[in-house]
């Protein structure tokens, strides 16, 4: 693993090192404050090079388009709103996405399924134990961003979301957040209207290439903005829960794959 990880700079093979745990703390104070951190440089650059050969020519051959209209809450209506209510105004969604199946012992799965790293995760979280999916196409994803598709506005489902930047697009393709702009107690439906009318301003956060990004976005809104030009974004996502056995169901498959198997 040091030569995709850069373990000089992030420990995780020594978990119970002095700098291991600091880089730990640091996570976590981040985590707190901004709902996030970044830990750029986390892949060797020969190791992203590495990768994107691997998963570029399965992303333009053989990759699920996926493009939808959706609102923000990815549902087609809210108790207590109007089908017309400003927070359910729709945007749409566009990518090309390959799944675990398809990439082989790459390092993308090799990064995913190596016990350090999701022991980390779990470390940051405070949570005793993270697991790997079972999901065979969910575990791990990389998708494609080409000229004009986007990520647009929304609330994830779960609690934490793992991503790998594998290809900075040459403009355009930024990640937008408006932190805790709702909580578990209030919806904030006027802020979450402000926010898709454009009175508020969300935080703007370029990445580069080989940076590893945990984020906290089930009360965050956040998107991804149009790509511009002719290089793609690439990501990787990586999916971990807290209990063993998790996979979709075959109808959450065909919606975000194109297949149940």
């Amino acid at each position: 693993m040091k030569d995709i990880i850069d373990l000089v700079r992030y420990p995780l093979d020594q978990p119970q090192s002095a700098a291991c745990l600091a880089l730990i703390d640091d996570c976590k104070a981040r985590l707190a404050r901004d709902g996030l951190f970044n830990l750029p440089g986390f892949i060797r650059p020969d190791a992203v090079s590495e990768a994107l050969a691997e998963v570029l020519p399965v992303l333009a051959s053989n990759a699920f388009v996926h493009a939808r209209k959706h609102n923000i809450y990815f549902k087609k209506s809210v108790p207590g709103l109007a089908p017309d209510a400003p927070v359910l105004r729709e945007f749409e969604t566009s990518n090309r996405t390959i799944c675990a199946d398809q990439m082989g012992s790459s390092i993308v799965i090799q990064l995913y399924e190596w016990p350090p790293f999701a022991q980390f995760l779990a470390a940051v979280m405070d949570k005793p134990h993270l697991y790997t999916m079972d999901d065979p196409l969910a575990r791990a994803n990389v998708m494609g961003y080409s000229e004009g598709q986007a990520l647009n506005w929304h609330f994830d489902r779960s609690e934490f979301t793992t991503t790998l930047l594998l290809q900075a697009p040459t403009t355009g393709g930024e990640f937008e957040y408006d932190q805790d702009l709702r909580s578990d107690d209030d919806p904030n439906y006027e802020g979450v209207a402000d926010l898709l009318e454009g009175r508020r301003t969300p935080v703007r956060m370029p990445l580069t290439a080989g940076t590893l990004n945990i984020f906290k976005g089930k009360n965050t809104a956040h998107r991804v903005t149009p790509v511009q030009g002719q290089r793609d974004r690439v990501i990787a996502v990586f999916s971990y829960y807290d209990r063993l056995g998790v996979t979709f169901s075959d109808e959450e498959r065909v919606g975000f794959y194109g297949r149940a198997s």
